[in-house]
């Protein structure tokens, strides 16, 4: 009887141990699906965390893109700007030593002016005169060949009588009465030639104006 007595008491505490045993492998699952959790978690925040970072270094990238790029487009302007400049210095001496140039050209010739009015007074006064044909031959060839050296370089003589008078042109030295109302205002005489060169003045004509 104690026998039975005594396996009766060990049943309640194999059945306590199994209990416990069930509770023990229970408690290790749920710890296990609590740390694949945290750690599913931790593995997302990373995941989540590394798009930000690669997106926040492309942004970098490309401000310093964009910088450049701003940076490139003002020194290009500035080179432009210079290159512009340069140009604009070498036409400027180009046209200012082609106009000193031309203006020694302008005194040489404007000084020769002189020497053309000395030959065509001679050639007047010596026209008419038979003994002197010879010598009037002669001045006219020298006399054509520096009208022709002038013309050369851009001299030509201006067609005043029968002008209107033109203060741009002409230094008037006298007026007299019109002979009618169609001449008022025009050269009636010139008595000392003007002359052009290139179009530009070089010395004024001087004349007589109808009033």
């Amino acid at each position: 009887m104690e026998k039975n007595k005594y396996n009766k008491s060990e049943k309640p505490n194999n059945k306590q141990q199994h209990n416990t045993a069930d509770e023990a492998v229970e408690q290790e699952a749920s710890q296990t699906q609590d740390e694949a959790a945290t750690e599913g978690k931790s593995t997302d925040v990373k995941a989540n965390a590394e798009p930000e970072e690669e997106l926040s270094e492309v942004d970098k990238l490309k401000k310093e893109l964009e910088e450049t790029r701003e940076q490139l487009e003002k020194e290009k302007k500035e080179y432009l700007f210079l290159m512009a400049d340069f140009d604009n210095f070498r036409k400027r001496t180009i046209r200012e030593r082609s106009e000193l140039i031309k203006n020694a050209a302008e005194k040489t010739l404007k000084d020769l002016l002189p020497i053309v009015d000395d030959f065509e007074r001679g050639l007047e006064a010596s026209k008419d005169a038979a003994e002197a044909k010879a010598i009037h031959d002669g001045m006219e060839l020298i006399y054509n060949k520096l009208i022709k050296h002038l013309g050369d370089n851009g001299v030509k003589a201006m067609e005043s009588t029968g002008a209107d008078f033109n203060a741009d042109i002409h230094e008037a030295i006298a007026t007299i009465p019109a002979p009618d109302e169609s001449q008022k205002g025009k050269v009636i005489d010139t008595t000392q030639k003007g002359y052009t060169i290139n179009d530009k003045v070089l010395r004024h004509a001087k004349v007589v104006v109808a009033q």
